[in-house]
């Protein structure tokens, strides 16, 4: 909606999603697999025209460096489900996010049949690897960003940020919580809890630090052995003055990750996750009263397209538009 689009509709296959959806977009959702869903159901939100840009995103997990056994995932062929609904719904963009991966899935197999799916319906297609840094995202997280155009080669995305946001830019201002605890204004600003073990830990940690600064004794067994002695991306603090590591799904926790808050002995809560990426800073995920579920709602952020890369996407494909002179902007 902050690229100036009309959006008229969703599907997922989380129905959880609703209430986010259609209270932040303003348009319908529906709870539907995009493998089963058909042309049709897409254009009857569109009064007999077809609707200016498609976008997809298929689970990235299959296609994530952490994921070793491919094959055994079917979520994989998603993208090829989506290619296949796109070029049959026939909008005047397409566009998909996923993670770079995604290039080298199946020795590039995956992303090659998709490409030329698009191709073969008459469409260019353009992609990069973005760095979110440099779309007002205060994270560093790198995305596969897909745009295909009936009209012409769509450009490459145009930085809006040469200097990044920082961590302090995004949360500095959200009221101090404890571990376990939340905001009495705002349900989302909650922090997992922690045990004696992790408290001590965190009260141990340097802002850009390691496990590594610890005492021995707190130390977890697994980094006590010389075979567990390179993993130090996990139990730390960021870093005020510095874009955050990707948010995951799971950046609510304080063993995940470099999710520690850079000055709080608690993890960052999902209210500031949102925030790194680059969520409105009143975006509701729950209807009003609703006490978030930490694994759901973590969901839900580490999964999302980035609003500033989103947002990015959309100029891009708004000024393809622009010089091509098409006619409404209209998105499912």
């Amino acid at each position: 909606m902050r690229a100036g689009f009309d959006i008229r509709a969703g599907y997922d296959t989380d129905r959880r999603c609703k209430h986010a959806f259609e209270t932040n977009n303003e348009a319908t959702f529906h709870t539907r697999d995009v493998a089963l869903l058909q042309p049709e159901e897409i254009l009857a939100h569109f009064s007999g025209e077809r609707p200016s840009v498609l976008a997809g995103c298929a689970p990235c997990q299959p296609f994530s460096t952490y994921k070793q056994r491919y094959d055994e995932d079917p979520r994989w062929d998603l993208v090829d489900s989506f290619a296949r609904l796109a070029v049959k719904v026939s909008p005047d963009f397409i566009t998909m996010e996923n993670v770079p991966a995604l290039l080298k899935y199946k020795a590039g197999a995956v992303f090659s049949n998709f490409s030329q799916t698009l191709q073969n319906a008459g469409y260019h297609v353009s992609w990069q690897v973005a760095k979110c840094e440099l779309f007002g995202v205060p994270q560093k997280r790198r995305r596969l960003v897909v745009v295909a155009s009936k009209a012409a080669n769509p450009p490459q995305l145009s930085p809006t940020h040469q200097t990044p946001l920082t961590v302090k830019d995004a949360i500095a201002n959200l009221p101090p919580v404890s571990a376990g605890t939340r905001a009495e204004n705002d349900p989302l600003h909650i922090s997992a809890s922690l045990s004696e073990t992790n408290l001590r830990r965190i009260r141990a940690s340097k802002p850009g630090g390691t496990w590594r600064d610890w005492p021995y004794e707190l130390r977890a067994k697994c980094h006590q052995r010389s075979s567990g002695k390179t993993y130090s991306g996990v139990y730390a603090r960021m870093v005020w003055d510095a874009p955050s590591p990707t948010m995951t799904t799971q950046c609510y926790g304080y063993g995940n990750g470099r999710f520690g808050h850079p000055e709080q002995d608690r993890a960052i809560t999902l209210r500031e996750a949102a925030l790194l990426q680059s969520f409105p800073p009143h975006y509701s995920f729950l209807p009003d009263g609703e006490i978030p579920n930490m694994s759901e709602v973590g969901r839900w952020i580490g999964n999302a397209v980035p609003v500033g890369l989103a947002q990015a996407i959309g100029r891009c494909i708004g000024s393809v538009i622009e010089e091509n002179e098409f006619g409404s902007r209209e998105i499912t």
